[in-house]
Formats: structure tokens, sequence, C-alpha cells
């Protein structure tokens, strides 16, 4: 034990720089992990918590016919815990009627709903007032403008099986999750979505028993009551966790009802869209954090093992005083915990101290997080037990006086390159981005009504045969170059070494092997922070994207038909900051008896508030879209799917129908179909439709444009509440801002920021493309001093060594810089392709982070002059007893 720790202290104070450099890299290892996996763990529990808090109702529990609602609703009392339980009354209508403006207004079948006082305070995200008062006799927006009643006004109900009954109208609201709110409870999965109703009304609970009972009795199957519920238990950190355990408690209060009621299970069903994204969050972290956590193991072998030759004389000086080989193993594992726990410790403190020096990055401390950091841990001991072992067994195998100082034979050309497995690994690289291309990459496999997703892993194989083939067959060109390029080297030294060009490059070509593992981590750490960063910008824009293409502009403001948002825009156009005010159209229209979204658009003008992908459209660019729109008054764009199943082409004509001012009713309007719309601002997922607003107007005599765009100079949510207090005394107009809709997203990745995870990898990136090019370039500068001991002593001069010294630090920068810059844009476009899922719309290109290229450059820079300075002045020393020490 004694002789272990003299051993080690005598490492610590003659070898203290490369135990540090063995230690840093072990502390990159586990700070690149760890951060990774306290970044997941934390993006995981971000998604879970946002997909949670946006369910309205976690559960809408429909009952069965006959059942008492005040035993069923103490059953689901003491069966779970809740913050919130109401029941809800629905009843089916034959319509609704309004005298209004000397006519007679009236609408289809609708729905009466009843509501108790509270309801509101329990569940505020199911409605939205806009007019009148908050409780009393309520009647949606559509449902308004359908009958052109407002407060005050008198509506006639059309009871089922009763006579007609009249009530008078004291607020106009919104359903803004009217989707799940009438939702069609037990319906099978493979049944066909149903739509809400179009025409609701509002009623107090016991109004609507007055209303509604004698219903009952008559037509029990038009009246249903709902028991909606908001949870109070803590979910599990993990989405599909967090789904499994909803699905599972919605199923057990199935059980326990016994028939008398099925569970609409709405926060489940929430979660079962974030579990496919939290697998995509899990995948892309690990596709952009992984290669920088394998890079950093690289560079720690290549530290542990560029001491190679001193350790091989150290073994056998040790050796011939009668140290056996169990002996050297035991210091050898002892300078690999102190190397190791060094770097644990330092990597734990980094990790750390990111939270504090960068707030976007959070760490939420938890199960999960606690593995990985455990995990990391073992990692970099192993890693330095790894380092430092392998190059020990080496050595130690033939540790002679006679073997150190033995000259290096005749350099063998590896297994790999006589096989050609780069070959090998590019064309299966080919092959399978072929072969996933062709299919359409889904890298996220979630079947539905199947509780677990799964990764597809076959997606993983181009990307990493890629970089794999890719690093391999660099090897074999470099090596190749560096052995007959020799007259192309001595041409391109000559401004810089002069006569002794010839002889710098007889000198690269003869230390090939240690020049191409140099230029080797300088390619891959260039590839590694090229491909991080133009990945990270383009994410980062394309959730900018997403949230716009969701919300509209930067601030969007929505009216309605009664009310549109049109008549304030010269207001809006008069706020600082509003750099482009657009107004258009949200009607709706039936194609066939399908009801639509249809948009009406100044097309040339649009862009002036918002901004349109090509992506958005099929067929043609988003340019030429707006362009063959404006050219045909009555053109109108519609969803592939629609075009599908009305098998329309280009020219045909399209007969839609749209609610007319004249008597609030749908008439047929002739359209040309000219093209296919995917997405569009403001526009649902599914089926819309796009036209002129002109038109619209004309043919339906409808003036005002319900929504209205506007452009933000500055910050959107600061502008959005500047437009608040200016439309402060409307409360029907409803003012949202992008950033809004990057949280109203959910779930989706692209809503959960990357801002910690960039700061995080592209520090680390920075690092290790200064690390590669100035520590890789010092070490085999190192390995070479007796060289440049030997240049000293026969009479070369500063300026000749350095001509040694200056070409090889910018050949490795140069070389391995510039095909590490174009390898990191070819693996940043194959991420975007593999990881396509990820973004909606995808990108139309990538997105490049120039002034952090400009970093990158200047870092690798500066570490190489550093490492060729201190190599110079490390070759001034005294020559005699520098030799004296090789």
């Amino acid at each position: 034990m004694t002789f272990t720790l003299v051993w080690v202290k005598g490492l610590i104070r003659k070898r203290w720089g490369r135990l540090l450099g063995v230690a840093a890299g072990v502390a990159m290892t586990v700070a690149m992990l760890a951060a990774l996996g306290a970044f997941i763990s934390s993006a995981e529990w971000t998604m879970t918590g946002r997909a949670a808090a946006d369910v309205p109702a976690d559960w809408q529990i429909k009952l069965t016919s006959g059942t008492d609602v005040k035993a069923a609703t103490e059953t689901v009392q003491h069966t779970t815990d809740y913050k919130a339980l109401s029941a809800v009354g629905y009843a089916d209508t034959a319509g609704f009627a309004a005298h209004a403006g000397g006519t007679v207004q009236t609408t289809g079948p609708g729905k009466a709903i009843g509501l108790e006082e509270s309801y509101r305070s329990k569940f505020p995200a199911e409605i939205r007032q806009l007019v009148g008062k908050e409780q009393g006799v309520l009647i949606a927006q559509q449902t308004s403008t359908n009958l052109h009643a407002g407060v005050g006004d008198n509506v006639t109900i059309q009871r089922i099986g009763l006579p007609p009954v009249e009530v008078t109208v004291e607020g106009i609201i919104d359903l803004p999750n009217a989707d799940s709110f009438f939702q069609a409870i037990g319906v099978p999965a493979t049944g066909m979505p149903q739509t809400p109703p179009d025409n609701v009304m509002i009623f107090p609970e016991s109004l609507w028993h007055t209303l509604f009972d004698g219903q009952t009795a008559v037509h029990p199957d038009t009246i249903q009551t709902e028991l909606h519920v908001r949870l109070s238990q803590q979910l599990p950190n993990n989405p599909a966790d967090a789904f499994l355990y909803a699905k599972q408690l919605g199923k057990h209060v199935e059980a326990v009802l016994a028939g008398a009621g099925t569970v609409g299970n709405n926060l489940a069903a929430r979660l079962d869209g974030a579990r496919s994204d939290a697998l995509y969050a899990r995948v892309l972290f690990l596709f952009l954090g992984l290669p920088g956590a394998l890079l950093a193991a690289f560079l720690t072998f290549a530290v542990a093992a560029s001491g190679s030759q001193g350790r091989k004389q150290e073994h056998a000086l040790l050796r011939t005083r009668g140290a056996s080989w169990k002996h050297i193993m035991q210091l050898t594992i002892a300078e690999a915990f102190l190397t190791g726990g060094a770097g644990i410790l330092m990597g734990g403190i980094t990790v750390m101290g990111m939270g504090v020096i960068a707030p976007s990055f959070q760490i939420h401390w938890n199960v999960t997080s606690a593995v990985w950091f455990c995990a990391a841990a073992l990692t970099g001991l192993m890693l330095a037990l790894l380092s430092a072992l392998l190059p020990a067994w080496y050595s130690s195998r033939n540790a002679t006086v006679a073997a150190a100082k033995a000259a290096v034979g005749r350099q063998r050309e590896p297994w790999w390159q006589a096989v050609y497995l780069d070959m090998v690994l590019l064309g299966g690289a080919a092959v399978s981005f072929l072969r996933s291309s062709s299919s359409g990459y889904q890298l996220i496999l979630a079947p539905e009504g199947v509780a677990k997703t799964s990764v597809n892993y076959e997606a993983f194989i181009a990307p990493l045969f890629m970089w794999l083939g890719g690093a391999l067959l660099f090897i074999r060109v470099w090596r190749f170059v560096l052995i007959k390029g020799r007259p192309g080297f001595t041409r391109l030294f000559r401004p810089l070494a002069g006569p002794l060009s010839h002889v710098v490059s007889l000198s690269l070509s003869r230390q090939r092997e240690i020049v191409t593992r140099g230029i080797l981590f300088v390619a891959l750490s260039f590839s590694f922070a090229v491909s991080t960063g133009i990945f990270n910008a383009t994410y980062n824009a394309q959730s900018l994207i997403d949230a716009q293409l969701t919300n509209g502009s930067d601030v969007t403001v929505q009216g309605s038909t009664a009310q549109p948002a049109s008549d304030y825009a010269a207001t809006l156009q008069n706020i600082p900051g509003a750099s482009a005010v657009q107004a258009m159209q949200h009607r709706f229209a039936y194609v066939g008896n399908d009801l639509q979204d249809i948009y009406g658009i100044d097309p040339m003008q649009i862009e002036n508030a918002t901004s349109l992908s090509d992506s958005y459209f099929e067929g043609g660019s988003a340019k030429a879209m707006m362009t063959g729109l404006s050219g045909h008054e009555d053109g109108v764009l519609v969803s592939a799917e629609t075009a599908k199943d009305y098998q329309l082409q280009p020219g045909d004509a399209i007969h839609l129908r749209l609610l007319s001012a004249a008597d609030h009713q749908y008439h047929s309007v002739p359209f040309r179909f000219i093209g296919i719309v995917r997405k569009f601002p403001t526009a649902p997922t599914d089926s819309f439709l796009v036209a002129n607003a002109d038109y619209i107007t004309k043919q339906t005599g409808m003036q005002g444009r319900e929504i209205v765009l506007v452009k933000a100079q500055g910050k959107a949510s600061e502008m959005a509440a500047t437009v608040k207090n200016a439309l402060a005394q409307t409360p029907a107009l409803k003012v949202t801002d992008i950033t809004q809709a990057q949280k109203t997203i959910s779930s989706s990745l692209t809503s959960v920021s990357l801002n910690g995870l960039t700061t995080l990898e592209l520090s680390f990136a920075l690092l290790l493309c200064a690390g590669s090019t100035g520590l890789i370039l010092a070490l085999g500068l190192a390995e070479r001093r007796r060289t440049m001991a030997i240049l000293s002593a026969l009479g070369a001069k500063q300026m000749q060594i350095g001509a040694f010294l200056w070409s090889e630090g910018l050949l490795m920068l140069i070389g391995g810089g510039a095909v590490g810059i174009g390898m990191g844009f070819g693996v940043a476009q194959l991420l975007v392709q593999v990881l396509k899922g990820v973004f909606d719309p995808p990108p139309q290109w990538l997105f490049i982070p120039w002034s952090y290229m400009l970093m990158l450059v200047g870092a690798a820079t500066v570490s190489m002059l550093a490492a060729v300075l201190s190599a110079r002045a490390l070759a001034r020393k005294q020559v005699i007893g520098m030799l004296r020490q090789l």
C-alpha cells in the first residue's frame, strides 16, 4: 500500500498533465451523460405536466339510462381522489327558432345542456364568456349567429315529444373544447369521429330539469347524464407510464360502477399522444448528445495512450526491479481510480453549475435523473479503468528494457481497410436510407389500440452506418494522401517551410498514423459540433414556425360573424410596434353533408402578416398557389382528403353551401377547385377550405372578417398585452400570441424548449472541438519530442523547427475542419430526415447558426495556436536534458 501511495504521488508530481487530461475526458463524458439524462427526465416531466394541465375535464363518465345519478356520484367520490366533480345533463332538441328583423330564423337539431351553478368555477376551460351574464340561459356563439339572436332575444326550443318552449337569452358563450365536451363516449375505436353540434344552448340545472325531465319519459334515448371529473392524483413523470396509470384508473372506476357508467378518459387520450412525443424526445436527445459523449470517451483514450512509450519504459524498469505483472496492474488501477474519481467529481460539479450558469438548463430531481447520474458515474469509472488498463496491459506484455527501446517496425494495413469495412458500412447506410425514405420514416411506432409505443431501431441504421463508415473512409483517404501526396504537400508547405518543405512532407508521411489520428479527431469534433448546431437552430426555428401556424401570426385577434375582429383593424394598425395587420374570414361551409372551416383571404396580402411555407401546399409553391388563387375570383383550395373523397381535378366546379346574410340560411355557391392545401395559419389539422375573401363577401353579403393577424416588431407577448388593453371593452374578441401557442401545442415535441439542451451541447461541442484540435496536436507533438530534440542538437533553428510544427498544426486544423464541417452538414440533413416526425410542417431548408460556426472555428484556431506555441517553447529547452529524459 505504501509503495502504491508513493507511486501515485510521483505520478501527480511528474505526470500531472496526462492525469489531468484523462480526468478531463472522464469529466466531459460523465457530465454529458448525466446532463442528458437529467434533461430527458425534466423534458418528460414537463411534457406530462403540460399534457395533463391542458385537459379541461379528465373524465366524462356517461351514465347508463336509468342510473341513479346521486348513487353514481357517491361511488365515484369514494373510488378516486378528485379536485372537482359535477353532473352535466345533455338533451337532444329538434332545433331552435328565433324572431329577428321581421323574419323567423330556424336551425337544425341541437343540444341543450344543464349545468350546476358551480360548474364554470370547477371546469373553467370549458366555457368562455363573450357577452352578457355568466349564469342563466346561455347560447353558443355559432348558434347565436345562425339564429341572429343576442342577449334579451327570445329563442324557441323544439323539444322532442314535447311542445316547444320559449326562453330568453341572457348571455353568449364560446365552447373552446367542444370536441371533447360532446364526444361520443363508448363508441368503438374504429367508429367514425363525430363533429360537435353546431347549435347549443346552456341552462341552469334546475331549469334544465324543468324543461327536459318530461322528455326523459317520452324519449329516454334523447337524454343522457355525464359526470365530469378533474382528478387530483399525482401522475408518473414519464408520459407512457402516466398514460397507463390514467387508463387503468379509468378502467377501475368502470369496474366499480358495474355497468352503470362508461368513462370517457380525456386524460388518457391526451397522454396517449404525449407518450410517442416522449419517445421522440428521448431519441432526439440521445441522437444529439451521445456522439459527444462517445467523442469525449475517445479523447480520453487518446490522452491515456499518448504516453505509451514512457509507460513502456516505466513498466520495464519496474520489472527489472522485481515488480510482477500483478504489481504493475495494481499501480495502474490506483491511477485509474485517481483519474476516474477526479473526473466524476469534476463532471458532477459541471452539471450542477450548468443549472446556475444557464437558467434554461433545469434539472428535475427524481428517480430517473438519479439513475442517469449513477449510470454516468459508473460509465466514467469504467472509462478511466479501461483507458488505463488497456495501454498498461499492452505495454507490460513485453515490459523489458530491450523491448522498451526497440524500434517500431513497418506499419501494417488495418484489418478493416483490407476488408473494405468502410465501403460496406456506407453501402449499408445508403440501402437503409433508400429503404426507409421510400416507405416513409416511422421512427416511433404507436399502433392504434396498443398501449405501448416503441422505437423503430431500424431507422438508426442509416445515420449510425454513415457516421462509422464516413470516419473509416476518412482514415483510408488520409492515409493514402499522406503516402502518395508527398509532392503535393511539398509544394503546399513551401511558402511556410521553404527549403525544408520536402523534409516536412516526408515527416508527415512517416508519422501518418499520428497525423491521421489527429485529423480524424478534429473532423469528428467539428462534425459533432456542426451537426448539433445546425439541427438545434433548425429545430428552434421550426418550433416558432409551428407556433405561428397554430396561432396564425405573432398576435391574433379572433372574433365572430356577429362581432368581427376586422371592425377593429384600424385600431390595431395604430398600435406602436404593429408592422402589419391583415384581416381574414373564418366561416363554415358544407361540402356535400360535411361541414368544414373555410378561410377567406387576400392572397397577395396575407403574407404581410404571416408566413406561408411551400410545404403547406401540394403541387406547387406557396407563391404559385397564392398567385393562382388571386387570378381566379371563385377559386378554392381544398384539403387532400376532400379532393380524394370527391375525386376532384384542377378546374372542376364545386358547389359549397355558405351562410347568407339575407336570410341566415345556407345557400349553394359555385367555386372552382384550383389546388390542394395541407396546412394554413389558424386552420385545423383536418379538412378545411381557403378561398378569396372578396368573393365570399360578394356571395354571402357578410362584410366582416372574423380574424385579424398582427405582425409585431418586438416581443409578441408585449404586443399581445397592448392589443388586449386596446380591446379591453370588447370581451367577445379573443387575443392570443405566438408564445401562448407554443405552450398550447401541449405535449407536441416542438413545444419542448431545447434551450437548455442547446446550451449544454454547444458548450461541450466547443470544448471538444478545441480539445481535439489543440490537445491531440499537442499530444502528437509531445510524442515526437525526441525528434525535435535531435533536430535542435543538429543545429536546427527555431524557425526551421517551427516549420514542422506549423505545417502539422495547419494540416490538422484545415484538413480536419473542412472535412468535419462537410460531414456535419450531411449528418444534420440526415438527422432532419430521420427525425422528421419532430417537425410539423417539415423544414424547407436547414438553418445555419453562423455566429456559432465562427465561434467554433475561432476556438479551434486558438487551441491550435496554443499547442504549436507550447511545442515551440518546449523545443527551446536544453537539448541534453531533453535527450536524457527521452
